[in-house]
Formats: structure tokens, C-alpha cells, sequence
């Protein structure tokens, strides 16, 4: 099986400072909706895996995040693809769990759902704790410089081995040439 997990915000969709808290909000990065398909058309089976702290934070709640979701996925669906899964974690900092990214548990999570070893898989996010939570798997860390993804690049704690593309779109077309 073929696998690849992608971060929401900055990598599929345009991010906000002030976060994602309604379907009007989330609109999608060029490109990338297209990238997707692309990937299901050479067998990738697309996860998501996003922090949404928005939830523990009071800003939006599980119904309005299963709006912005089903949105991405009907978007997705209407350039041919389709996004296998969606994982979250609605926590905040504060709240010390093991599934809200750079801590690997919702990686963890996609391994035991699709009983696969995440070695080698290609993690893809725009920001340093989205390649941390992939190195803590031993998956390949993607850099995109789309979102928060400029500055990631020149943060001098990025693990080595991070692989960097101007965009989804870009990383897509290199891995299915």
C-alpha cells in the first residue's frame, strides 16, 4: 500500500494566524486539489493528519470542523480524488496529550488503523512540528514552502534529511514522474 499523510493548513489550504473556523474560511492552495488526484491516480492512498486546537480553544466547534472537512473532501472529490482519512487532534498545549503534533500519537493512530509501518512514508506539513511528529516514526519529513513552510525552512532545528518543495503541487509531480 502505498501511503501519504498529509498536514491541512499551509499544505492543502491556505492558513490563517487566526486559524481555520469556518467552511467560508478554507480555501485551497493552487494546485494542490489537483496534486491530490494525481496521487490517487498513481495508487497513493491521501490521509490527513492536522492539529486543531481551535476545538480545545473554544473557537469552533465539531460540527463546524466536520464542515471545514467535508468541504476539503467534496473539493478534492471534484477534481477526481479523494482523501482516504482524516485525523485530528483538538487539544491545546495545555492539555499534554500524545496526539497533537510534533508527539507522533496521531502517526501512531494511522499505523494501527491501516496496520502499516510508517518507515519511508512520506510526511508532508509546512510547519518544524509537523517533520518532528514524521522523524518520530521514522517517516520521510516533507518541508512545503507553502503556509508557515518559508520560515520552517530556516529554522536551524529542521531534521536532516527533510525533503523541500515550493508547494504540494511541485512534490507531486517529482514523486509521480
Amino acid at each position: 500500500m502505498k501511503l501519504i499523510i498529509l498536514d491541512r493548513d499551509g499544505v492543502i489550504n491556505h492558513d490563517s494566524d487566526q486559524f481555520i473556523k469556518s467552511p467560508d474560511e478554507w480555501r485551497p492552495i493552487p494546485g494542490s486539489l489537483a496534486a491530490i488526484a494525481r496521487l490517487n491516480q498513481w495508487g497513493y492512498r491521501v490521509i490527513v493528519s492536522t492539529n486543531q486546537s481551535g476545538v480545545g480553544r473554544g473557537l469552533f466547534d465539531m460540527d463546524t470542523l466536520n464542515g471545514i472537512h467535508d468541504k476539503m473532501v467534496k473539493a478534492v472529490a471534484q477534481e477526481g480524488g479523494r482523501i482516504d482519512a482524516v485525523f485530528f487532534c483538538p487539544h491545546t498545549n495545555a492539555d499534554q496529550c500524545t496526539c497533537r503534533k510534533p508527539k507522533p500519537g496521531m502517526l501512531q493512530e494511522i499505523s494501527a488503523r491501516y496496520n502499516t509501518d510508517l518507515a519511508g512514508v512520506p510526511v508532508v506539513g509546512d510547519s518544524l512540528r509537523d517533520l518532528q511528529a514524521a522523524v518520530a516514526v521514522a517517516a520521510q519529513p516533507i518541508l512545503v514552502l507553502t503556509g508557515k513552510g518559508r520560515q520552517t525552512a530556516e529554522d536551524p532545528e529542521l531534521p536532516p534529511g527533510t525533503l523541500v518543495f515550493s508547494d504540494l503541487a511541485a512534490l507531486v509531480a517529482r514523486i509521480t514522474a
